[in-house]
């Protein structure tokens, strides 16, 4: 048999076809694969960034209820540290003025109004 020079034939056409044809299909299927990596590599990274930030919000927003607390307990431990030396001073006042009534009543004696006196005085 004998060989053409020139074109060649109908199946070698066909089979050059093929073989362009898959090695097109072969570059374009990595093509895509690679794309899709780095898609779904960056789409990965903006979500890692993302739950970052939130344990950050988080942390930040539990370390602030913290210092109110230490806030309300520091201003509860000053309110109270203050409240018996106002009151301290008022009760005084009021037992006084009560002995004085009491004496002023004829109940109690200049002797026992005394004693009464100087012992609120002293404690």
């Amino acid at each position: 048999m004998r060989r053409r020079v020139g074109r060649p034939g109908l199946i070698g056409t066909m089979a050059r076809t093929a073989v362009i044809s898959g090695t097109a299909t072969a570059v374009s299927g990595n093509v895509a694969r690679r794309q899709q990596g780095k898609a779904q590599a960056q789409q990965q990274q903006v979500q890692e960034a993302q739950y970052g930030e939130i344990q950050q919000d988080q942390a930040l927003q539990e370390s602030q209820a913290q210092i109110a607390s230490m806030q309300a307990q520091l201003n509860a431990q000053q309110q109270a540290a203050a409240a018996p030396a106002a009151g301290g001073g008022d009760d005084l006042m009021s037992q006084l003025k009560e002995l004085a009534a009491l004496k002023n009543a004829g109940i109690l004696s200049d002797a026992e109004f005394a004693a009464a006196k100087a012992k609120l005085l002293s404690a």
